[in-house]
């Protein structure tokens, strides 16, 4: 749908027209059909829809993960379609925070160095890249937890960690896919909970892709994909 937003808005996302095929031998398939929506800074918002309608393809595209064929696709006014390779990888690196459904933690460096890494690698000086995570697992009641490898952590715990290392270069969108996938219902109650509330509590703007109703409810915007096409969830109309 075209839900979209005055220029003047405080607006981060802007989706206009977006669309992605893929070819599979002799068949092309559809996977995006003009997708269109905005996201203002510091909101929350929810995709639902079927096993392969093209959730995952939308935040990759938006993540700077893929390419759309055709559409235009800004962030904080930068054509993402216009960047080379290389400003892409900055893009990813400093303006957006991945969350998956598997935690994808190093396994061989504890939990304060796997929510470091990141800002260090983005060239923040390893005592400040260190302080801030120390910061992000006292704010995420993790700070117990710190020296434990990812095998020592449940996987409510690992992937409160991956919450942290998201936000760890202050992105100004986080992109979740299938966050809570993984987890038990508690576990996956106290994630939301916990994604949410960063969200807020740091003013970023975010997009959960989810299957679970639960998670999708607490988002202040839900959409629905259907053949490729996006519009308002129902419980939203």
């Amino acid at each position: 749908m075209s839900d979209t937003v005055k220029d003047g808005d405080n607006v981060l996302v802007r989706f206009r027209g977006v669309v992605k095929n893929y070819t599979s031998g002799d068949e092309t398939l559809h996977i995006l059909r003009g997708v269109s929506f905005d996201l203002r800074r510091g909101e929350t918002a929810a995709i639902t829809g079927r096993s392969g309608s093209g959730k995952s393809t939308l935040l990759n595209i938006l993540g700077g993960l893929d390419r759309s064929d055709s559409g235009t696709v800004t962030v904080a006014d930068v054509d993402l379609g216009s960047l080379p390779e290389s400003a892409l990888a900055s893009y990813r690196r400093n303006q957006v925070g991945f969350i998956f459904q598997f935690h994808y933690l190093l396994k061989d460096f504890t939990a304060l160095e796997n929510i470091m890494l990141p800002a260090y690698i983005a060239g923040m000086k390893k005592k400040e890249a260190l302080d801030r995570a120390r910061t992000l697992l006292q704010d995420l009641d993790l700070e117990e937890r710190a020296g434990h490898y990812p095998s020592q952590l449940s996987g409510g715990e690992r992937q409160r960690v991956a919450v942290a290392r998201s936000i760890v270069n202050d992105p100004d969108l986080v992109l979740a896919d299938e966050p809570t996938g993984n987890l038990d219902p508690d576990n996956s109650a106290a994630v939301a909970e916990l994604l949410y509330g960063s969200a807020q509590k740091w003013g970023k703007s975010l997009i959960v892709v989810t299957h679970d109703e639960k998670v999708a409810a607490r988002a202040g915007i839900r959409y629905t994909l259907t053949a490729g096409q996006l519009s308002a969830a129902p419980e939203a109309l």
